[in-house]
């Protein structure tokens, strides 16, 4: 009709096939006739699925120690309070043997691994090992690896946690303080992984990676502290932290490393209690949120042993927002306008 036959031919050859037809579905045609042989003919209908089979499906490796760090070693930045703090206490009580924790002040590295190593349900010999160092100082991240090499010969879990903020008016944003921001959250982080990847590419293996896991923010994803107190260097921070863990992952993933980051939002710590305090509280505040709370220490536990385990081995150039969804009430990060 009209110059041409609208009829098919009754069985389409393959080159025909596939220009008449979408990618996805040549895709799907190609799957099945590779799953489909029966005694040399062909059947686009599925193979019967026996016993066996859902059998083999219904098994895990070794379920039992799927979120288990039994023997890993772990470095925490930053972590000698708060989140890093957190997330020490999570690597050592999931069973890793050492957890080194730094941060700029040698008295409180101290304080916390008295606190870590006095955890009623450590691994027999698992310790937590003071080293402190400057993350946001070059000098300060080489020190920190020639004395963790003093200890291991391996690093299994990076935790690049250090972190700071500034909070001023845009208006008077002091550029001393936009630096010292971007210093340690961004080149300091950068400088760490790469100084470490030696470390972790000891510990690296096709079936179980090396971590690095990078501490964000949602003010990262989002929009953060406008106002008053606006945060300006610090989400702009951690945006590109959250972009360079993206790179980072591509670039070291060959090396059987991953990267991950986490980005958390409110939880009551040092760095945010002055936020709390102008945003009415720590209650208010968290009734805000579509949780109606804070984030907690088991939040970070549980995000950081997933990445850290068997469990989180297949995750890369992800980040994890830890807020309760917080993020997605407004398209935004949920700061109280008076800020």
């Amino acid at each position: 009709m009209g110059g041409g036959s609208s009829e098919q031919p009754e069985l389409w050859g393959t080159q025909q096939w596939i220009s008449n037809t979408s990618w996805p579905l040549y895709i799907l045609y190609s799957v099945l006739l590779t799953n489909t042989f029966r005694k040399g003919s062909i059947s686009l209908l599925p193979i019967d699925i026996t016993d066996s089979d859902k059998m083999a499906e219904a098994q895990l490796k070794d379920f039992p120690s799927l979120f288990s760090l039994k023997g890993k070693v772990a470095v925490v930045t930053g972590g000698s309070r708060g989140l890093g703090l957190h997330a020490a206490s999570a690597f050592l009580q999931a069973g890793a043997s050492k957890v080194f924790i730094s941060s700029r002040k040698g008295a409180a590295c101290q304080e916390a691994c008295k606190a870590l190593n006095a955890l009623p349900n450590l691994a027999p010999g698992a310790v937590a090992i003071p080293v402190p160092a400057d993350a946001a100082d070059i000098k300060g991240v080489e020190h920190l690896v020639a004395e963790v090499k003093k200890h291991t010969d391996r690093v299994d879990v990076l935790f690049a946690n250090a972190g700071a903020t500034w909070g001023e008016a845009f208006d008077t944003h002091p550029d001393a303080a936009f630096a010292k921001v971007m210093d340690l959250n961004v080149k300091g982080v950068f400088n760490t992984i790469r100084l470490f990847t030696p470390l972790l590419e000891k510990a690296a293996g096709a079936d179980d990676p090396a971590r690095v896991i990078i501490t964000a923010s949602v003010a990262g994803l989002g929009i953060g502290t406008l106002g008053k107190q606006g945060t300006y260097g610090y989400s702009a921070s951690k945006a590109a932290v959250i972009h360079l863990g993206r790179n980072l992952a591509l670039e070291l993933a060959p090396r059987h490393i991953t990267v991950n980051s986490i980005a958390p939002g409110f939880f009551p710590s040092k760095m945010s209690n002055g936020l709390l305090e102008i945003g009415g509280g720590a209650d208010k505040i968290g009734k805000g949120n579509p949780m109606g709370r804070l984030g907690r220490p088991e939040d970070i536990a549980g995000a950081v042993v997933y990445l850290a385990s068997r469990a989180g081995s297949h995750v890369n150039g992800e980040v994890i927002a830890i807020d309760g969804g917080s993020l997605w009430q407004r398209g935004e990060l949920n700061v109280p306008s008076k800020l």
